[in-house]
Order: structure tokens, then sequence, then C-alpha cells
């Protein structure tokens, strides 16, 4: 399944430059292992998209419940 998210600048730009390798969400999608996830770039400010984006693939997921993440919430790796 592919999810289209918006993402922020402080957070689209580490993506890009292949140094942030996750993403924390809430799991109101039911991701998955394999999930394919369109970042789009989304200006807070302006409330706008950028019109960069990136697809990434989810390796791996971490529930919430542990390590003090929200239940609601999960932990993806990403690449």
């Amino acid at each position: 399944m592919t999810h289209d998210l918006k993402s922020w600048p402080e957070f689209f730009d580490p993506v890009i430059k292949e140094k942030k390798h996750f993403e924390v969400r809430k799991n109101d999608r039911n991701f998955k292992v394999g999930d394919i996830l369109r970042l789009q770039e989304w200006n807070p400010e302006q409330g706008i998209y950028t019109g960069r984006f990136t697809t990434r693939e989810v390796t791996y997921i971490l529930p919430g419940g542990k390590f003090g993440i929200d239940k609601d919430y999960i932990v993806m790796s990403i690449r």
C-alpha cells in the first residue's frame, strides 16, 4: 500500500539528505512493513505543498506502548 503523507521541511530535508531513516506517526492508517510512504514536503506557515516529494519503503515498525512511545503512535524504519 502507498501512503501519501505531509512532511514539514525540518523533517523532510534530513530524509532527502539520507540522514533520517525513520518516521514517527500516529498509526491511523494501519501501516505495515513493505508499505511505501510518499512523503510530500508541506509548508505549514503557508499551508501549501512545496512540490518536493520522495518515496520510502517501510522496513521495520516499532509499535507504540513501549519505550515511552504513546500507544497510538509507531516508529517506522524507512529506506
